[in-house]
């Protein structure tokens, strides 16, 4: 990983970092890569099929590959699959992602005809599950509330949010947090210790039901900080 020079605001440097994006193929995963390309980063999005990769990534000008290569080269590494597949892709790419900041912010959701609701997850949250698989990496929780509409919409140059901030290793946190601002208009704010992340990932439910109410792509902004 590249070298963390402090900022002038107290923030480490991670403008040289390249970025990996796990399940990079999705709407999520395909607006964070175009998102943190804009700010100037290297962004791999990773696919189990280099093909369907590759040709997510020609669209926003980034560059595709298999999960595992992605893994391998980048300095940090977005999880952004779908929580039916989380756990083995992540069993599966234990050694590539060794030692590295793993950002998850896979969202446990369930949905019926009554809207989305959250699920049950054996270890807590999708971030603790993340921790208790790669139990060599430096996990942290952050992107869960930031809509993929407002992401891949070129109209919007701006992302009015925050985004909240989870982890044990605080070192790690920091540098997320970093990467989070790099988005503009957004800001990275801690917001806990890996256990709280259940309720985080929770909230993107109820995100969902004021988008459908008011026709919106609602985020969050914290007061006072």
């Amino acid at each position: 990983m590249a070298e963390h020079t402090e900022s002038s605001k107290g923030m480490p440097d991670v403008s040289e970092l390249s970025i990996g994006i796990l399940g990079g193929t999705g709407d999520q995963g395909r607006g964070l890569a175009r998102r943190f390309a804009l700010a100037g980063h290297t962004v791999l999005i990773g696919s189990r099929s280099a093909q369907r990769a590759q040709e997510a990534a020609e669209g926003i000008g980034v560059r595709g590959a298999e999960n595992a290569a992605v893994a391998a080269e980048a300095d940090i590494v977005i999880v952004a699959v779908p929580w039916e597949g989380h756990k083995a892709l992540l069993e599966s790419l234990r050694d590539q992602l060794d030692g590295k900041i793993v950002v998850d912010c896979v969202n446990p959701l369930g949905f019926d005809k009554q809207g989305s609701y959250a699920l049950p997850v054996e270890e807590g949250s999708a971030a603790q599950q993340a921790a208790a698989v790669l139990t060599g990496s430096r996990v942290v929780a952050a992107f869960h509330h930031v809509s993929a509409v407002l992401l891949l919409d070129p109209e919007v140059d701006e992302i009015d949010l925050d985004i909240l901030v989870l982890g044990d290793d605080r070192e790690a946190t920091d540098v997320v947090q970093a990467l989070a601002s790099r988005i503009s208009g957004a800001r990275g704010v801690y917001a806990g210790r890996l256990r709280n992340a259940h309720q985080v990932e929770a909230l993107t439910a109820n995100l969902i039901s004021i988008n459908r109410r008011y026709k919106a792509h609602a985020g969050l902004r914290v007061t006072d900080v």
